[in-house]
């Protein structure tokens, strides 16, 4: 057990402890390039089965449907994977365990149990989830309902990112010194989110005002 204390490891606030801790086996440009292939294959899978289904849909559909996939994709898959593996996180080597392993990097709470993190991640993965890809469906069968569905997601969304940057730059910092951790990790993956929540709660009322 001592020597398990004793693992070192990257993550702020110094000397956070996380006894099951086991370094990553994989780098992190192979991390990165794994995960984005990911991202690729759902965005590119996404994009032509919606022309499948919809030959004469609208781009803008188009664009949406191919969003809320990939949103589905990465808050009922990805995030879900934290939220039922927190406890051991820091000790796996999935692939997805070890993305959530460097991402912590930027945020050592994911490998803590913090109980905000994982009630919000959970908010995000169990509810966000299936209401993406319940839009998805909408925009392809052309139901009013998608419009209203699609503003409870965004301003969720929008709502827990506030909450989440709140909650870190409030407090201690959990996130490394070096810049790359902060504004690439922490600040931009999650400012997607608040950009395209913005954009997509804001156009159930431009369908209103046609």
């Amino acid at each position: 057990m001592e020597a398990s204390n004793a693992t070192p490891h990257g993550y702020y606030p110094l000397g956070v402890e996380l006894p099951h801790y086991v370094a990553n086996d994989n780098s992190t440009i192979s991390l990165i390039a794994r995960f984005g292939f990911q991202w690729a294959a759902v965005l590119v899978a996404s994009y032509h089965l919606f022309g499948y289904l919809k030959p004469t849909g609208k781009f803008s559909d188009r664009l949406a449907f191919t969003w809320m996939c990939l949103t589905g994709f990465i808050h009922l898959f990805f995030e879900a994977h934290f939220v039922s593996n927190h406890k051991t996180l820091a000790g796996e080597q999935s692939l997805w365990s070890q993305l959530w392993k460097e991402y912590s990097l930027s945020d050592s709470r994911y490998l803590t149990s913090d109980t905000f993190l994982i009630c919000m991640e959970a908010v995000t993965a169990f509810a966000w989830g299936p209401l993406a890809f319940l839009i998805a469906y909408c925009i392809v069968v052309q139901h009013p309902v998608r419009h209203a569905l699609q503003l409870i997601v965004s301003t969720g969304q929008i709502y827990g990112d506030v909450l989440y940057y709140a909650t870190s730059l409030l407090e201690i910092s959990y996130c490394r010194p070096e810049r790359y951790y902060f504004w690439f990790y922490y600040f931009f993956f999650n400012f997607i989110w608040m950009v395209v929540g913005c954009c997509e709660s804001l156009q159930p009322i431009g369908c209103r005002e046609r």
